[in-house]
């Protein structure tokens, strides 16, 4: 294996590893305050999901290796290494200066930009529609988390919102892995050179994802759950069904979008239900504030690497 692609599958194992630190404390946090799932029990469903969507699709993984930029060419992998080193450094920076930030926004910027810096293929209309359903994903979260708070206040009692629980968390489970989960098998595509989703690498992947899921469910469950609104488990599984309904909806025409993003916005819309004072503002806009920097950021810093890097390889 030459040298590039073994430095670049260390890299994606490390992002894999990084990504459950970020993604899996979020997908747990909205039900921390129910006993329906635990979360041991709900990183071990993550692991085998995550392991086995891909296998049944896996278009989104193809989008971030091929539509919005072409990394299969002399470069690509160089170019990749800085995407996923420029999106980490910024997740990194921003979780550090308190604006927790999506991941997945960081890596298409990171992405695009070291496609744009190392000259190589980037598809601008393609990542247009990749930002405009980046958009998208977290207001119809909200708009659809409004309407199914209001449902279950009227028909679901304690025991019945455990049920709604457990099918909240599947579906979102289901939308990360066959959405923006993908990001990990990606990186592990452009290094190794595959097209299709071998089961070794998805249970890697999966794997090396519930290990940080593990290590950063803490922090992550408490941003989510306990800072942007006054949180009430109804709120949790109202986000859990509109987030993952506005990522599945995405997955199907193989637009990556941030589940993060969708629980956020879902949390927001919940809570308004009750009244916008049950929404805490200050992380909400906390929040938004970091995803608006997150791309730019990462973009800016990862074509400025690659082109540097470019010209130092020859």
């Amino acid at each position: 294996m030459p040298v590039d692609a073994v430095v670049l599958v260390v890299i994606a194992g490390l992002f894999a590893i990084v990504s459950g630190m970020n993604d899996g404390g979020a997908l747990l946090a909205t039900g921390l305050k129910l006993p329906s799932v635990r979360p041991v029990t709900g990183i071990l469903a993550m692991i085998v999901v995550i392991a086995l969507v891909p296998l049944a699709t896996h278009e989104v993984a193809l989008t971030l290796v091929n539509r919005l930029a072409t990394f299969e060419g002399p470069g690509g992998r160089a170019a990749t290494a800085i995407a996923v080193l420029s999106a980490l450094a910024v997740v990194t920076v921003l979780t550090w200066k308190g604006r927790p930030t999506s991941l997945t926004l960081a890596l298409v910027g990171g992405l695009t930009g070291a496609g744009l810096g190392w000259g190589l293929p980037v598809s601008g209309p393609y990542v247009a529609l990749v930002l405009g359903f980046g958009l998208a994903a977290p207001i119809v979260g909200g708009l659809v988390a409004w309407g199914v708070t209001a449902l279950l206040v009227r028909v679901s009692d304690a025991r019945q919102l455990s049920g709604w629980h457990r099918l909240g968390f599947l579906l979102q489970i289901l939308a990360y892995a066959a959405n923006d989960g993908q990001k990990m098998l990606a990186i592990f595509m452009i290094a190794v050179g595959f097209s299709d989703a071998p089961p070794r690498y998805t249970i890697l992947v999966a794997v090396l994802f519930g290990l940080g899921a593990m290590y950063g469910l803490p922090k992550a469950g408490r941003t989510l759950s306990r800072e942007i609104i006054a949180f009430r488990p109804l709120h949790g599984v109202a986000a859990e069904l509109s987030a993952g309904t506005a990522v599945l909806g995405c997955s199907a025409v193989g637009m990556p979008v941030s589940m993060t993003q969708a629980v956020a916005g879902g949390l927001i819309g919940a809570g308004l239900v009750r009244g916008s004072g049950r929404v805490r503002w200050y992380a909400a806009v906390k929040i938004v504030v970091a995803w608006v920097l997150t791309l730019p950021a990462s973009g800016l810093l990862a074509a400025a690497a690659a082109y540097v890097g470019k010209g130092v390889v020859g």
